[in-house]
């Protein structure tokens, strides 16, 4: 048996809405405005602090695709083609 254990995010899902096929993991934090600059986001990153889909991602490059969710610093981001309602 399998148990997977998570932890709660900071608040609410925010929607981070892009008109692309896909946004890369350090453009998309930036977009959300989780980080002031890239080099931030590129460090943060590089230290493990960014999840993607529930899974540890040190990869800056990462495809994003609408759906994804990325988890960051206590706050959880939705990739989107268009605001929730």
């Amino acid at each position: 048996m399998e148990v997977v254990v998570r932890r709660k995010s900071g608040g609410p899902t925010i929607p981070v809405v892009i008109h692309t096929e896909f946004i890369k993991l350090e453009a998309a934090l930036k977009l959300a405005n989780a980080v002031p600059s890239g080099g931030m986001a590129k460090n943060l990153i590089a230290e493990g602090e960014a999840r993607v889909n529930g899974q540890v991602c040190t990869m800056r490059g990462k495809k994003l695709y609408p759906g994804d969710l990325v988890q960051f610093l206590g706050q959880t981001y939705l990739i989107c083609v268009h605001a929730p309602q």
